[in-house]
């Protein structure tokens, strides 16, 4: 396989050098330098790649079947009339359950009914329930979902499946009924039904966004019972799911577990652990994972490169940086306005302001026109800089080619006159946003109400503090600015 070396101005083919020389650029400063959210160019696209819909899936995978496609007419007739009968049995269902009070005894009315479970019946009555949810609701939902679980599983004819119990554990999750989620999953570890890829990804999306221990889903996926095979991709729905979380540690566990059980990678695997291996600060790492792609004839793409002009960028290697770019477009992959802005942010954070515009420039000649971020990430940098002329520039030239700001880069602009002292425009700025309908969220209103109140301005702080509060928004800065006056 072809890949890069970048020496000096020329491009090298032969993978080996490539690699010694590849070592010598990742030399960089590690993550965690005291930026936050510095990744989202590479991490937000890598995010969104093979996104799984966990309700899709489920849905998907609760009509698989083994039979032949080439279905007759009159079996085809059979199993629609199966379905819509199924579909008028969940309306009955869910009218009874909607009827739920502290005097009706739903699972003796449903015996009543006399209605079949089945697995298609369950699915209807669980996305019935699921798609009812709200904030008011959550516990009667998640009472009467089970409460059907249930009942369905008390019928001989009947056995749960897998997905049966991703649809209960979605509920579950919706309705922050985590223990009982969990108590569900040892449940079905225990009745020996086995845990898919989809189990997993729909557990480490809710115990991670819920913030419970890591150490729980470290039990789960070491558990024997954890079965991999069930889907075509399921290392890769672990590893996405992981990096959705931010668990790269995980990651590096659940790919070498991929390896031992000798399964394969593609880009998309590879791609996601030398993310995870960046984060960590394991640069030195990517030396073997691109031997490995090597060996079974992968080429990076879109995304690799991505990753490795992020690396470049942040390690301040802007020659490296604009080989790689032309031997992208040598490989057949031109560099598009996410591949620029992803380098620009990186050099931005290594402080070199005039490789960004270099390649801000660049950006245009390749005909690549600059999006908002891109213009937000040129802004962010000058402001960090201190440079806020040349930002209010760049926030001047956005507008004349007619990219709207949003609401990052008013608060970039309102931090940058903020630090110049200059109050006045800030404040003038906050209701520009405002009128041309881009809502301040909380960090802006926080920017702005913090350098008032350092600079010693608790009038205009206050103003701004009551126009948040007009709007029902960000009560607790009221406190903090009242715990400032009080020292």
């Amino acid at each position: 396989m072809i890949l890069i070396a970048l020496v000096g101005p020329r491009v090298v083919h032969q993978f080996s050098c490539r690699l010694n020389i590849f070592r010598k650029f990742c030399d960089l400063p590690l993550p965690g330098d005291g930026f936050e959210n510095g990744f989202d160019c590479v991490e937000g696209p890598l995010k969104k790649m093979c996104k799984l819909s966990d309700v899709d899936s489920i849905t998907d995978e609760s009509f698989n079947t083994n039979e032949d496609e080439s279905y007759n007419q009159t079996h085809f007739s059979l199993r629609k009339g199966f379905i819509e009968n199924a579909r008028i049995d969940a309306k009955r269902v869910l009218d009874i359950l909607g009827q739920d009070g502290p005097e009706l005894d739903a699972r003796l009315v449903l015996d009543k009914l006399h209605i079949r479970p089945s697995g298609l019946l369950l699915r209807e009555v669980l996305f019935g329930i699921l798609e009812n949810i709200n904030c008011e609701n959550k516990s009667k939902c998640a009472k009467l979902a089970y409460n059907f679980f249930v009942w369905c599983s008390q019928h001989e004819a009947y056995r749960h499946t897998t997905n049966s119990y991703h649809l209960i554990f979605k509920i579950f999750a919706e309705c922050e009924e985590f223990r009982a989620m969990w108590r569900l999953v040892d449940e079905m570890i225990e009745k020996g039904i086995p845990a898919t890829a989809r189990t997993f990804n729909i557990l480490i999306c809710t115990c991670g966004g819920a913030g419970l221990p890591r150490k729980l889903m470290e039990r789960f996926i070491k558990s024997k019972t954890f079965n991999f095979r069930p889907l075509k991709h399921s290392y890769n729905a672990i590893l996405h799911g992981l990096l959705v979380l931010n668990h790269y540690k995980l990651i590096e566990w659940v790919y070498k577990k991929m390896l031992l059980e000798g399964h394969s990678s593609d880009i998309l695997t590879y791609n996601i652990v030398m993310y995870a291996k960046y984060r960590l600060g394991k640069v030195h790492q990517f030396n073997r994972l691109l031997n490995e792609m090597s060996s079974i004839g992968l080429s990076p793409d879109s995304h690799t490169y991505n990753i490795l002009l992020h690396i470049l960028g942040k390690g301040d290697k802007p020659l490296a940086a604009l080989n790689l770019l032309n031997h992208m477009k040598e490989t057949g992959i031109e560099p598009t306005v996410l591949h620029f802005t992803t380098l620009i942010d990186g050099l931005s954070r290594a402080g070199n302001l005039d490789a960004c515009k270099y390649f801000f420039d660049e950006m245009i000649n390749n005909g690549c026109m600059p999006d908002v971020v891109a213009y937000t990430v040129m802004i962010t940098g000058y402001v960090m800089a201190g440079e806020i002329e040349k930002a209010q520039a760049m926030f001047q030239e956005m507008i004349s080619r007619e990219q709207i700001p949003n609401v990052y880069t008013y608060n970039s602009m309102i931090r940058g006159l903020c630090m110049a002292g200059k109050f006045d425009e800030a404040l003038s700025m906050l209701k520009e946003m405002e009128t041309k309908g881009c809502n301040p969220n909380f960090y802006v209103y926080s920017t702005l109400v913090n350098n008032l109140r350092n600079a010693g301005k608790l009038a205009d702080a206050h103003k701004v503090i009551r126009q948040m509060m007009e709007k029902g928004k960000y009560a607790p800065l009221v406190f903090r600015l009242r715990r400032h006056r009080r020292r």
